[in-house]
């Protein structure tokens, strides 16, 4: 890794199946090997956000995240620095959330929604990953963890996902998912493209200690 972090962008559309590669892949691997900062933790507080015609807060456009902050903080962390951020409480948003700390490592994991459409961090990867799911099937996902995670109702999970999440993903996303150097299709299970990438990282990780 020649002495520098080997920096890996993480994206994919809501509920494609992000959150469940990332608890995986944080398991193979050590607080002291690997990092991973979200996007999550850069959205705005909820009247800084852009309303919709029927005045429903849509969380789904880049200008709802400090993109600006999130991409010098990546490069603080490149860089060997450590960071700090207070966590974002997404049903709490105009609530600041506990101060989080993340520490530089071998191995640094960014995720989220818009890192592949700004070129501020989409230029600092090393390897870009790009989590997909059919769309019925990641609205499935979506309706069950909206409604029994955060409580919303499923008329307004339904309404978010037409009015907010797909125009998003298919703006924002889609168009540069061909950019990717790994597509991992989460249609059913992303096992083996785990097992590939892990192992990749490892190799990674015993040439640099060499």
């Amino acid at each position: 890794m020649d002495n520098k972090p080997y920096l890996i962008g993480i994206s994919g559309g809501s509920a494609s199946g992000k959150t469940s590669f990332l608890k995986a892949l944080k398991e193979r691997f050590s607080p002291e090997q690997l990092c991973i900062v979200s996007q999550d933790n850069y959205y705005k507080l909820a009247f800084e956000h852009q309303r919709d015609e029927n005045g429903h807060i849509n969380f789904d456009l880049p200008e709802c995240v400090d993109l600006d902050a999130f991409a010098e903080d990546l490069s603080k962390l490149h860089s060997g620095e450590t960071i700090h951020r207070n966590e974002y409480r997404f049903q709490h948003e105009n609530q600041q959330g506990d101060l989080l700390q993340f520490n530089p490592a071998p191995i640094i994991v960014c995720e989220g929604l818009f890192i592949f459409y700004y070129e501020r961090i989409f230029k600092q990867f090393d390897l870009k990953i790009f989590i997909s799911a059919e769309e019925e099937i990641a609205l499935e996902r979506r309706m069950k963890r909206d409604v029994a995670e955060r409580n919303i109702s499923e008329e307004f999970v339904l309404y978010q996902w037409k009015n907010h999440v797909l125009p998003s993903y298919r703006k924002f996303l889609l168009p540069f998912m061909a950019q990717a150097d790994l597509i991992v299709n989460n249609n059913t299970h992303f096992d083996n493209s785990l097992l590939v990438i892990s192992d990749f990282l490892w190799q990674k990780q015993d040439k640099a200690s060499r």
